[in-house]
């Protein structure tokens, strides 16, 4: 065995002795590696290694997100892509394209088959030639409908031991829900009646990864993954992974040592390969999944969207400049992946800290006024609590919480977008923001799920009709965001891991500087984030006088260091030294 290899099962078994205990840990660690194809000539991953830069940007959608009559979905998005986002993108997040039974493909009936309605594994690995892509690998639970799960209640192999029982009559109160449905579903099997654990739905059965042949299964998902190119693997609410009656069975150290044990396994088999943790708690649980640079590659910035929201809503950056301080940079090799729309609501419990509830509550109605719905949660203490926004963030930003709607709604749109574009880490844009699609409330009638208010399924002629539209607001925006998108690929000052530091000109202009890792170029981004005209002076940004000085979004000029800049309503200035802009 080669030295390699030697270290990569000694690190392995270094995982094992603290997830299985009991299990013959030397030879799990065999089998592991033999699942996963790693050979002796395997990969020796460097340590803390970057594998991003200021290029990388990520595109979020469903496969059957843009569909076309007479053609598989998955060939229409790449179409789509290689056609008007080629030059934005070079990221793709697809999100679960397997055959599923409910919660648009996160109830997963089989890992390994593509969804013959979206394609097959030919479409994925095409666009997998052509961008990073990324995967779900939705670890948590899997269908009710699933041969696993069928098996399950047949009481035979696989599928016998895979899933999560509890009793009952047991103590569950301290167990954190992220629903408001039953926690425990009783089910008929061969053998009497069994209880598994749901976290999500009924539909969604909790994986029982106790069982060491559950993490076997996994590490062969992922293997095939890679053999079709995926790069970036999403681990879908992978907080709830480890579960011990007695306590709130979310963050386990269990969970976080599976976590290490897959980035050990994939880093050894493809050096560029990348685990992203979708964990959608508050701020604090949430930087816990990078571990000590060992974890997670990157993590959700989960607590970027509602601020966000809040700040342009109410016209206030305060509590937005108080997270931003306290975040603590990512260390080499790790980094966050921004966002603010995606295909779920915007979660609120990330505000849990941030924000009182008072103004929780203020930001709730304001989105109710907007057109937006309301998912709730079961507290601990048995309580419903609001636990997301479902809204198409175009509509969400399309006035404020004092003056209602307004006539400020693209420029708004635009300013959220083009702060979450220039922050440390990687931006990933959901379909829908790109293009700016509003509320589906027929989706949602016809569904009766309030995330599909945000699903909307796009025809891709009646797409392309209004990108070329030049009267049309979603012509309007895509022309805007590809701009925006353009200039920071250029710029080393907006590398993921580039150094970021919180300005302060006040509650009404939320600022901050980047400066490359070479220190070759400082960027200040500046945005006005009210309805009004605000004044800055130049001298309070502390500008270096020797340097030529232009904002990269408008191109407009400033030689004279001791004016005043004035920042119309929501417009946002990349202000650079950098001389190849």
């Amino acid at each position: 065995m080669s030295d390699g290899k030697n270290n990569l099962q000694h690190r392995l078994v270094e995982h094992l002795k603290i997830i299985y205990p009991d299990k013959s840990h030397i030879a799990l660690s065999r089998q592991l590696i033999e699942v996963m194809g790693i050979t002796d000539d395997c990969v020796v991953p460097g340590r803390h290694e970057n594998l991003w830069d200021e290029r990388d940007t990520l595109l979020i959608t469903y496969g059957d997100s843009i569909v076309a009559d007479d053609e598989k979905p998955l060939h229409t998005l790449k179409t789509f892509i290689d056609q008007r986002l080629q030059k934005a993108i070079n990221s793709v997040h697809i999100l679960p394209f397997f055959p599923y039974s409910s919660d648009d493909g996160f109830s997963v009936m089989d890992y390994l088959a593509v969804n013959p309605s979206l394609g097959e594994w030919d479409d994925i690995s095409a666009i997998a030639n052509d961008y990073k892509l990324m995967a779900d690998l939705v670890i948590n639970h899997m269908s009710s409908r699933s041969r696993w799960f069928d098996n399950f209640k047949k009481r035979i192999d696989p599928g016998r031991d895979y899933f999560f029982q509890a009793d009952p009559e047991a103590d569950l109160s301290q167990v954190v829900r992220p629903r408001n449905s039953p926690l425990l579903t009783a089910v008929e099997t061969e053998d009497g009646t069994h209880h598994v654990w749901c976290t999500f739905s009924t539909d969604q059965v909790d994986l029982n990864f106790k069982n060491p042949q559950v993490l076997i299964e996994f590490v062969n998902i992922i293997r095939h993954y890679l053999d079709r190119g995926v790069k970036l693997f999403r681990l879908d609410a992978v907080a709830f992974l480890w579960k011990e009656v007695g306590t709130p069975c979310i963050h386990l150290q269990e969970t976080h040592e599976v976590i290490k044990l897959l980035r050990t396994l994939i880093e050894h088999k493809t050096e560029d390969a990348v685990l992203i943790t979708e964990t959608n708690v508050p701020n604090r649980e949430n930087l816990t999944y990078f571990g000590n640079a060992n974890e997670a590659h990157i993590i959700y910035n989960f607590s970027l969207p509602p601020l966000l929201l809040y700040t342009l809503v109410y016209g206030d950056c305060r509590h937005l400049k108080t997270w931003m301080m306290s975040m603590p940079p990512a260390q080499s090799g790790t980094t966050y992946l921004n966002f603010i729309a995606s295909h779920d609501g915007i979660g609120l419990r990330p505000l849990d800290g941030l924000v009182d509830d008072e103004h929780k509550e203020q930001l709730i109605a304001t989105m109710q006024s907007f057109g937006g719905k309301v998912t709730m949660r079961k507290s601990r203490e048995g309580e419903d609590k609001a636990y997301e926004l479902n809204i198409a963030l175009y509509d969400a930003l399309q006035g404020t919480a004092e003056q209602g709607k307004d006539a400020w709604q693209d420029d708004r749109f635009i300013c959220a977008h083009a702060i979450m574009m220039a922050l440390e880490g990687i931006p990933a844009l959901y379909i829908h923001s790109f293009i700016a699609t509003p509320n589906d409330y027929a989706r949602v009638e016809h569904t009766g799920r309030n995330r599909s208010i945000n699903r909307h399924i796009w025809s891709v002629d009646k797409l392309n009709e209004a990108l070329d539209n030049p009267d049309s607001h979603h012509a309007r925006i895509f022309q805007r965001m590809n701009e925006l998108l353009s200039i920071r690929s250029r710029q080393p000052a907006f590398h993921p891991n580039a150094t970021q530091f919180t300005l302060h000109l006040g509650t009404k202009v939320f600022a901050f500087w980047r400066q490359s890792i070479k220190r070759d170029q400082s960027i200040f981004c500046l945005y006005n984030v009210t309805d009004e005209p605000q004044q800055i002076n130049l001298s309070d940004i502390n500008l270096i006088s020797t340097d030529d000085w232009v904002d990269l979004i408008s191109g407009r000029r400033y030689t004279d260091l001791e004016s005043q800049m004035t920042l119309m309503p929501y417009q946002s200035v990349w202000l650079t030294n950098y001389r190849a802009y």
